[in-house]
């Protein structure tokens, strides 16, 4: 990992994705369960938020904040493109520290996610294998 690396994921969200996330979440709200007059169900907006997540996941990445700015809604059917982009990048003893933005952009290539995050990445201790 360097300063000016870059992750992307995409995924389409769909029907089942907004149940799934209303069950676990609690937030049932109408907007989240029903059609709106031009057919659309509109996304959560946190669980648009794993797509960053998901890349985080991926680096083994341990949040210490993240901000979201949730710039328009995104509705099932809807596929959208995360890229990670690290900002800085410090070493310590047994991890390190990463600052890094993010933009998601649905299929028109239209921003409708953004933020910036901090963290650490733990670096794996050896283990200690020998004799006892």
């Amino acid at each position: 990992m360097q300063v000016g690396d870059t992750q992307t994921w995409k995924r389409t969200f769909t029907e089942e994705d907004v149940r799934l996330f209303a069950q676990v979440s609690k937030d049932h709200g109408i907007h989240h369960m029903m059609p709106d007059e031009q057919g659309r169900i509109m996304v959560h907006g946190l669980l648009t938020a794993t797509l960053p997540t998901k890349i985080g996941g991926d680096l083994n990445y341990i949040a210490q904040n993240i901000a979201f700015d949730f710039v328009r809604p995104v509705y099932v059917g809807d596929t959208v493109q995360c890229n990670v982009t690290i900002t800085q990048l410090t070493h310590e003893d047994r991890r390190s520290k990463l600052s890094a933005t993010f933009v998601c952009r649905n299929h028109e290539g239209s921003v409708v996610l953004m933020g910036h995050t901090t963290g650490i990445v733990r670096i794996p201790q050896p283990m200690n294998v020998g004799l006892h």
